[in-house]
Formats: C-alpha cells, sequence, structure tokens
C-alpha cells in the first residue's frame, strides 16, 4: 500500500461513531523527511484521522499504515518513533520541569547519564535551562508549551507530529514557540495538525478536509491559485487571499 518514499499511508480510511461518520473516505501519503500538513475547520476530522494514524482510534473501514507497519495492531511498535505534541499540555503538576522529561523518558525504558544529558540539551534548546527546578504551574503558557515539545523530542524520534501546537498562545508566545520549531523541522518528518493556515505555511505539502473528507491537497502555492477552501480561509483569517 505505501509508495517507496511514504512514512505513512491512509487508503478509504474511515471512522464513524454510531451514525455520524467523522472521516469518510481518506487517502493520504506522508512523504518521509518533509514537512506535512492537514488543515480544516474544527470538527473537520483532522484529530481523529491523527488518532487512527496513532493506532489509539481503530478505523470503521479502509487502511492505515505508519513505518510500513499496520495500524492498530502494530501501533505500540510505531508509536515509539513518534514524538506528539498534543492539543493540550498535560504534564505532571507535582514534578519538577526536568522530572517531568525524566519520568517520560523512563515510560520507553530510557534512563542513565546519556537521559540526564538529553535532558540538559533539550531545556537548553527550549530555554528553560534556568527553569529545570521549577514545577509546571509556575511556567507561563509559552513555556509550558515549550516543555511538552521538549518532552515530544526525548526518545530523539524520526517523526514530530504537532497537533493545534500553537493554538492556545498569545501572539508573542506563539513566535517564541515557531521558531524552536522551524529549526526542528530541519531534516525531519513533521506533520502539523492545525486550524490556522498560519500553522501550516511551513509544509511542503497540504491536506485541506473538511466533513471529514479530503477537499484538496497541494503545496501553499498551488492551492492558492485554486478556487478552494484554503482561499477561504486565507480570506477569513487574512483578510485578503494573497499570501505572499
Amino acid at each position: 500500500m505505501d509508495a517507496p518514499s511514504s512514512l505513512a499511508s491512509a487508503r478509504g480510511l474511515r471512522k464513524r461513531y454510531g451514525s455520524q461518520t467523522v472521516v469518510d473516505g481518506v487517502d493520504f501519503d506522508i512523504p518521509r523527511g518533509r514537512c506535512f500538513g492537514f488543515l480544516g475547520p474544527n470538527g473537520a476530522g483532522k484529530t481523529t484521522t491523527l488518532r487512527m494514524l496513532l493506532g489509539l482510534t481503530p478505523p470503521s473501514g479502509g487502511e492505515i499504515r505508519l513505518f510500513g507497519l499496520e495500524l492498530p495492531r502494530q501501533a505500540r511498535e510505531a508509536r515509539f518513533r513518534v514524538g506528539v505534541v498534543p492539543q493540550a499540555d498535560n504534564l505532571d503538576p507535582d514534578f519538577s520541569v526536568a522530572e517531568n522529561l525524566a519520568v517520560y523518558a523512563s515510560f520507553f525504558g530510557l534512563s542513565g547519564p546519556e537521559i540526564d544529558a538529553r535532558i540538559d540539551t533539550l531545556l537548553d534548546f527550549v530555554s528553560l535551562g534556568e527553569r529545570r527546578a521549577s514545577r509546571p504551574d509556575a511556567l507561563s503558557g509559552g513555556m509550558q508549551r515549550r516543555l511538552t515539545i521538549a518532552r515530544a523530542l526525548i526518545k530523539d524520534a524520526p517523526v514530530l507530529i504537532l497537533d493545534e501546537a500553537t493554538s492556545s498562545l498569545d501572539a508573542e508566545s506563539e513566535r517564541a514557540v515557531q521558531e524552536a520549531l522551524e529549526h526542528l523541522m530541519e531534516g525531519r518528518t513533521t506533520i502539523i495538525i492545525a486550524h490556522r493556515l498560519a500553522t501550516v505555511l511551513k509544509a511542503s505539502r497540504i491536506v485541506v478536509m473538511d466533513h471529514g473528507r479530503i477537499v484538496d491537497i497541494g503545496s501553499h502555492d498551488e492551492l492558492m491559485r485554486r478556487d478552494s477552501l484554503y482561499v477561504r480561509l486565507a480570506e477569513l483569517q487574512f483578510g485578503e487571499a494573497r499570501l505572499d
């Protein structure tokens, strides 16, 4: 099912909850080493598609693979190779900044001096080295988001998934997080889930979803040349249909 250079593929992927169809027969191929975006309004089916891609939600129909592994049957093996930044920060309030990373690493059997050194490197990378002993509730929203990003990187996974990674931040915090993320995307397969068009502008390919279906796919420039939902989102979110 996978194309030769694909990291992940779906064919005829569906998800129903009772009589409601949330994902309605989508097909896609996610290339390795690129930034790939899923864009659409709230309720478009993006997060449900992501959950099926991670093997967290079983499909109602169709096929989906990640690293060539069949999901959800081989989900555990596939998820070990993925770092995920979820929509909401779910940091443990009882642990310090550094302890949050160490405990998360232990879930994957990672410990010892090598991981301790990696924690130091990651905290410096997200500008939290001086806050390693702080509890999450003492951090700003932007700092908590940066800590969640560091946690997603603790495994040094080849794939990073960002699920609405900056949607809850103020403008200043969003800029700081976006700068960190841009460095992470270099040489790494990145999958971005977003309802804001600005969040996926760095993606080389963008899937546009609405009502559980893929309504368009292409690069930003290709999509802007079409009379499509992508252009209407640009007009709604930016007040104009040109994003140069």
